[in-house]
């Protein structure tokens, strides 16, 4: 009888919970794109194909994605955004860095502390990025989920990237 409670339990915190698809590379890193289907409303990301995609190897994994379109304010502030799941950071603080870029220019795109709690948060990020500015059109952002452990000097682990085209408007 318990065990089926724990199984009840269990597919409906499944259900309950955003599913992130995510495809592991031999490095051990992982990148996470939406879900087909899915949107993202008062902070969670409500998946209508639920599918078994949201585990890999039976648990829940970090995930992260961007958002389709960027901002190029008159002032040339960039801003970026787009969503993020982490699970743990009990062996250090994790944040979600951001770098666009736009023809041979690269630039990094401020960073946000990243709330580990195994819910999908959003995160923004800006910066002011001038000579030469980043003009509206098309571009490519590149965002990680780091985690900073250690001691002494912290060292990085990467818990999940993303590389998107974008949009800036």
């Amino acid at each position: 009888m318990r065990v089926r409670l724990v199984l009840a339990a269990a597919a409906l915190l499944t259900a309950a919970v955003a599913p992130l698809a995510h495809a592991g590379g031999a490095d051990g890193h992982h990148t996470a794109d939406r879900p087909t289907g899915s949107h993202l409303r008062d902070g969670h990301l409500h998946d209508s194909n639920l599918r078994d995609s949201r585990f890999t190897d039976g648990h829940f994994t970090d995930g992260l994605f961007v958002d389709a379109y960027g901002t190029v304010a008159d002032d040339s502030t960039v801003t970026l955004s787009g969503t993020y799941r982490c699970l743990d950071d009990s062996a250090g603080p994790v944040f979600v860095s951001s770098t666009l870029v736009q023809g041979d220019r690269s630039t990094g795109i401020g960073g946000t502390r990243a709330v580990c709690d195994g819910h999908l948060h959003t995160w923004t990020n800006s910066s002011v990025a001038k000579d030469p500015a980043y003009v509206p059109g098309a571009a490519r952002v590149e965002a990680t989920l780091m985690q900073l452990s250690g001691t002494g000097l912290p060292l990085p682990r990467f818990l999940a990237t993303e590389k998107a085209d974008v949009e800036l408007r």
